[in-house]
This record gives C-alpha cells, sequence and structure tokens, in this order.
C-alpha cells in the first residue's frame, strides 16, 4: 500500500517552482506540513555538505586533521563520532594522497549513524547485507578493530569491484565478500550476532545529488522497494541468533520503506527497538494512515535542512531470547 493525499493549489505551485513531481511534494506536505516541505525542498537545491569518515586502522584522528589542514583543508568534527565536515576544500577531497592510502572515506554524516548504531565487537561475526562501495562495510571492520567475522553481500556483480577496491584501500583483514541476493541468505543456515541493512530504496532522500529523482519517482517506485525490503528484514531476522541485533536503514524519506516495514517487524517477529542517540524521532503518526506502534518513535529521521545530510532513516532491532 502506498499513502496518497489528494492534490492541493500548494503542492502544486511548489512542484512546479522547484521541478519536482507532484506526487512527492503532496506527499511530503501531508507528512510534514507546507512550512517543512519547502524547508527541505530549499535545502535539497542548496546541497549538503561534504563530510569524511576517519580510518582509524590506518590514522589517527588528530593526525589526519593536521595532515589535511597542510594541504589547505578546513575539517571541523560533528557529533557523529570519526565524521568531520568539510569546510575548505582547495581540491578534491577524494584525491589526496591520504584518500589513496584509506585514511579516510568520503562518506557522508547519516550513512555513519547504522554502523556505530549496531556497535560491533571484535568477537562478534558480523554481515552487511548490501555492502558495495563500502563505506559501510570497512567502518563496521574499523568498529570491530579488525577483528572478528564480517561478511560483506553484494547482488550486483557490476558492483563488486568498487567494494573489493574499498577494502583493500582501507586495510580492512577480516571480511569475506560474497556475491549474492541477501534475501536469500537465511538459507544458508548460518547464525549471526549483528547485521547491518542499509537496504536498496527509492532514494528520495538523495534528491540533492541525484535530480532526476525528484521528477521520475513515484508510486511504483516505493511499491518496489518496500517489497524488497520486507524480504530482506525478514532474511536477516532469520539469521540472527537470539539476542541478534539488526540495524535498518535506506535513505528515504517515505514511511512505506521506513517506519511501515518497522511496524511490519514489529507484528511479525519477536523483537524490540532500541533507542539510536543521534537523529530526530520517527514518525508514529501518518496522516490518513494512522498511529503506528509507539516503539517506531525510537527510530530515528535525518533532513538535508535540519542535520546537513541526506534524508536518512536509522531503526536498530533487537531479536527477543525467547
Amino acid at each position: 500500500m502506498v499513502i496518497d493525499y489528494p492534490s492541493t493549489r500548494e503542492s502544486r505551485e511548489i512542484a512546479k517552482r522547484y521541478g519536482y513531481n507532484e506526487f512527492i511534494v503532496r506527499r511530503w506536505i501531508n507528512f510534514f506540513g507546507i512550512e517543512e516541505t519547502l524547508k527541505l525542498i530549499e535545502a535539497m537545491e542548496r546541497g549538503i555538505p561534504k563530510h569524511v569518515r576517519v580510518n582509524t586502522i590506518k590514522i589517527d584522528e588528530g593526525e589526519l586533521v593536521e595532515r589535511l589542514k597542510e594541504r589547505g583543508f578546513e575539517v571541523e568534527k560533528t557529533e557523529v563520532p570519526f565524521c568531520y565536515e568539510v569546510l575548505r576544500e582547495p581540491y578534491s577531497v577524494g584525491a589526496t594522497p591520504e584518500y589513496l592510502m584509506g585514511y579516510y572515506y568520503v562518506m557522508e554524516k547519516s550513512s555513519c549513524v547504522p554502523p556505530l548504531a549496531l556497535d560491533p565487537k571484535p568477537n562478534d561475526v558480523v554481515v552487511d547485507f548490501a555492502s558495495s562501495p563500502g563505506g559501510k562495510t570497512t567502518f563496521l571492520a574499523q568498529l570491530m578493530g579488525n577483528r572478528g567475522v564480517l561478511i560483506a553481500v553484494e547482488a550486483s556483480k557490476d558492483r563488486i569491484q568498487a567494494l573489493i577496491d574499498n577494502v583493500h584501500r582501507m586495510g580492512v583483514l577480516n571480511t569475506a565478500i560474497v556475491h549474492m541476493d541477501a534475501t536469500k541468505f537465511y538459507k544458508l543456515g548460518i547464525k549471526v550476532d549483528k547485521i547491518l541493512l542499509d537496504a536498496p530504496c527509492s532514494g528520495e532522500g538523495v534528491i540533492h545529488k541525484d535530480r532526476e529523482r525528484k521528477r521520475i519517482s513515484g508510486r511504483r517506485d516505493i511499491e518496489l522497494c518496500s517489497k524488497l525490503q520486507r524480504d530482506l528484514v525478514t532474511s536477516a531476522l532469520k539469521s540472527l541468533k537470539p539476542g541478534g541485533v539488526l540495524v535498518y536503514s535506506t535513505c528515504s524519506l517515505t514511511p512505506e520503506e521506513n517506519e511501515l516495514v518497522v511496524q511490519y517487524v514489529l507484528e511479525n517477529f519477536n523483537v524490540r527497538i532500541e533507542e539510536i542517540e543521534w537523529g530526530e524521532r520517527a514518525l508514529t503518526h501518518i496522516p490518513n494512515y494512522g498511529e503506528l506502534d509507539r516503539e517506531i518513535g525510537k527510530c530515528r529521521r535525518f533532513y538535508p535542512h535540519k542535520h546537513k545530510t541526506s534524508g536518512f532513516f536509522v531503526a536498530k532491532i533487537v531479536k527477543k531470547d525467547s
């Protein structure tokens, strides 16, 4: 089911002014209100700052900051651990010797949150269900101290090489890369401690860097993605040990891909939701749809106009022991 609302004069005018599919705008107005929708769209149009994530497998945070400063860059620590906002960029931050040596990863602030929320330990068996190009995978390895076992699953053969390249560049040693459809992972019979699922999605949250999405994203994209997301979380939860943790995230703003996926999980599995430190509380009421489980408020949303990052959603789901 995709939630929809009637077209209005305001939604038509805003959509025309910014070149959006009016379907997106009228839904945002109902979810967030006109004022917040305008702020959201204007932030998407301006774009967001670049961020880098320090790779402590290879370098200390302070040393990297000094090396970048010597090259004319200015970076500022954000509220998210290991993540720095790039304030001054004399040339591409992805073209320094430090980048090529794997001392940091160019990675949005919101994308740093899922690995931190998963909190993998050095003795854990961890799976990344949608790994390429490797930003979150290599961050998981970093948080694990390059120990334990990390299985990086990627369904697209064309995306495997980028994942391999980044794993090597970042000095990751604890990771096995597996080319397979993660919806079938549970059939392997492996029970693991923690799973990260940064799910394929409609991408409403990344319109600032993929302008076509504001014109072509619509009902069919949401329907296809939400079905796949339910299949992926089902596979993940079947693959976890009792007490295991799943962190689910998307770069989408649609409730059908976010809160309603978590609602599906709560209704079909013996789980609980845990709080996440960063971001804004998720939606627990959707106009013309109704109230959601109050536990969903523990999940987190990120917005470009509030958090200087892509539109993003993160949920931390714990499989109960019994």
